[in-house]
C-alpha cells in the first residue's frame, strides 16, 4: 500500500464543497491511481475519523493555448467526494485562529 500522504494530494475548495460540508461531506484530489478503498484508508489515517462513502471522479485535462505556442494541455486529475459517518468528528481544512 502506498504512503496515505501520496494518496491524498490536497483538499479541494470551492462554493460548491463549501456547501457540501454541511452534511458531512468533504472533497480531495486525489492520485489518479488510488482507489476507493485505498482513499478511505488514507483519509482515515490522516485525519482519524470514520469514512462511510468514497465518491470517486476522473477529469481529463483540456487543450489551452500556451503563449506563442499552439496547443499545451492541462494535467487530468482524480477527485473524491467522501461522506463520513455520523457521529464522527468533522475534518479541520481551515486552521482556526
Amino acid at each position: 500500500m502506498r504512503d496515505a500522504r501520496d494518496v491524498i494530494i490536497r483538499p479541494l475548495i470551492s462554493e460548491k464543497s463549501t456547501d457540501l460540508m454541511e452534511d458531512n461531506k468533504y472533497t480531495f484530489v486525489v492520485s489518479e491511481k488510488a482507489n476507493k478503498i485505498e482513499i478511505k484508508q488514507a483519509l482515515e489515517e490522516i485525519f482519524g475519523v470514520e469514512v462511510e462513502k468514497v465518491n470517486t471522479a476522473n477529469f481529463k485535462g483540456k487543450k489551452k493555448r500556451l503563449g506563442r505556442f499552439p496547443e499545451g494541455k492541462q494535467p487530468s486529475w482524480k477527485k473524491a467526494i467522501i461522506t463520513l459517518a455520523e457521529g464522527s468528528k468533522p475534518i479541520e481544512l481551515f486552521e482556526s485562529r
